[in-house]
């Protein structure tokens, strides 16, 4: 399960309630909580690079205030479960759990998001890892201007 797919379903949820939320003389607060989500979808094991299928379980909550010049601030956290099915059957089955913490600003000509990440993991053969990430990006007037991404296995 890569950094970035986890990122991705944690922002999908986070930009259905920043949708909803509209611009009032005063900060608007939408929160949502969820329990017992589950979703699969394609990926790759962040530590070996083996391609298969991956069902992801978690909770998560999510906060977005917007202010009244239509700024954004939003946070979002999930946590749960995983299995990673491989489609090469030679290559382990990976379960285990996952952590992800992510949040943003947006205003009138900038954004940044920030997202950190946790994945530990046992294979079908008795291997072990923890993957640890984070990635930040920063657009303003419409171009990137910083980007990293840092992970590690061990």
């Amino acid at each position: 399960m890569t950094r970035r797919t986890i990122f991705v379903v944690g922002l999908v949820g986070l930009m259905v309630g920043l949708m909803a939320s509209t611009a009032s003389g005063k900060a608007d607060t939408f929160t949502e909580t969820v329990h017992g989500v589950t979703e699969t979808f394609p990926d790759a094991n962040p530590c070996t690079g083996d391609v298969g299928d991956v069902t992801v379980t978690y909770n998560g909550v999510f906060h977005i205030t917007e202010d009244p010049n239509g700024g954004q601030h939003l946070t979002g956290t999930q946590t749960g479960t995983f299995v990673f099915e491989p489609d090469d059957p030679a290559a382990e089955t990976v379960t285990g759990k996952f952590t992800v913490w992510f949040g943003g600003n947006i205003t009138a000509n900038s954004e940044g998001f920030w997202v950190t990440t946790v994945i530990k993991g046992t294979g079908s053969e008795g291997s072990r890892f923890v993957f640890n990430s984070n990635e930040q990006f920063h657009f303003s007037n419409g171009e990137l201007h910083v980007e990293f991404s840092l992970g590690n296995c061990h």
